[in-house]
């Protein structure tokens, strides 16, 4: 039997602006599970790498801890981008003395390559989640607008038959209300996807920041941080090192 009261009665029944509502609602569903799903496989993408960059300093030589921080063959990540760009800024230094950029020391030239290989990668990472901000935030309101607009057309139909039994009322009011509980559907993926792909980005982002640290005092001094007292330190003479905050504007 054909319930009177579902999805496909409204749909049936509802007018052109019910209807791009619910088509708005649908397309940004897709849109924001796309994303999260996206989003999802690059960060699990780089779990190889993430622990690539702590096993790194224990290679026997550089090319040999670059691939650990491949994600799947040649595929290039956030670290191994990293590592290509310090040793291209390197040489590039040294190759290029006379340059406008060869009169800064090595160890502030390797800094700003860092930097910025950083910056893009976060860019890159948070490509995607301004849709899905966008998504939690106005679907709810977009499901409302449907409902009330719902609503009104009820309870005009209501007021021009005269008759405001129950009966009358449960079936418009109730498929009116379906578009409520079409906005709340799309935006609770959107803004639980959104707090799980930002907290896994921020951890890419600080595990980069103190690899890049490391991979700075490697560049300019030779060799890795030593640890001493539990805390990193890199010799005093140099007085430029990576500043983990500076990179992390």
């Amino acid at each position: 039997m054909e319930n009177s009261y579902g999805i496909a009665a409204m749909w049936s029944q509802s007018d052109a602006v019910i209807k791009a509502v619910a088509i708005s609602l649908l397309m940004m569903s897709i849109a924001s599970w796309c994303v999260i799903l996206l989003k999802a496989r690059k960060l699990y993408l780089l779990n190889r790498p993430l622990k690539g960059s702590m096993e790194f300093w224990h290679s026997q030589d550089i090319n040999s801890g670059l691939k650990l921080l491949y994600a799947t063959g040649t595929v290039q990540t956030p670290f191994s981008k990293l590592v290509n760009e310090g040793l291209d800024a390197k040489k590039h230094h040294a190759q290029y003395k006379a340059d406008l950029h060869g009169s800064l020391p090595l160890s502030e030239w390797i800094t700003t390559c860092l930097r910025t290989s950083i910056e893009d990668s976060k860019t890159n990472l948070q490509q995607g989640l301004a849709i899905l901000a966008s998504v939690g935030s106005t679907a709810p309101f977009i499901g409302l607008l449907g409902t009330v607009w719902g609503i009104y057309h009820a309870l005009v139909a209501i007021g021009a038959s005269g008759q405001a039994g129950i009966d009358k009322v449960a079936g418009p009011v109730g498929e009116a209300l379906i578009m409520t509980a079409f906005g709340l559907a799309v935006a609770i993926p959107a803004v639980l996807g959104y707090n799980a792909l930002t907290r896994g980005n921020k951890r890419v982002i600080n595990r980069l920041n103190h690899f890049a640290h490391e991979l700075h005092a490697f560049m300019v001094i030779g060799s890795a941080p030593t640890k001493t007292n539990g805390k990193k330190q890199v010799k005093k003479s140099e007085s430029t090192v990576l500043n983990t905050n500076e990179v992390s504007r």
